[in-house]
């Protein structure tokens, strides 16, 4: 990643999740312009999962565990 990308993270992270989850809203919306049901979708399914992961519902997989199975 680039300097400027790791210092936008950085800020990011210092947002309340609310923030954060206008920003997730924003990005899927420019990506997705062009299909906005489909973008409709993946917010949806985004929120969900945030709020899983939040009120601690379901568990996080270390980045180091996907890849040691992508990796079979």
């Amino acid at each position: 990643m680039s300097a400027a990308t790791d210092e936008l993270l950085a800020k990011i992270k210092q947002l309340s999740d609310e923030e954060q989850l206008r920003i997730v809203d924003a990005v899927l919306a420019d990506l997705g312009a062009s299909e906005p049901q489909i973008t409709r979708v993946w917010a949806d399914e985004a929120r969900k999962r945030w709020t899983a992961y939040k009120t601690g519902k379901i568990a996080t997989v270390s980045y180091e565990e996907v890849m040691a199975k992508h990796k079979r």
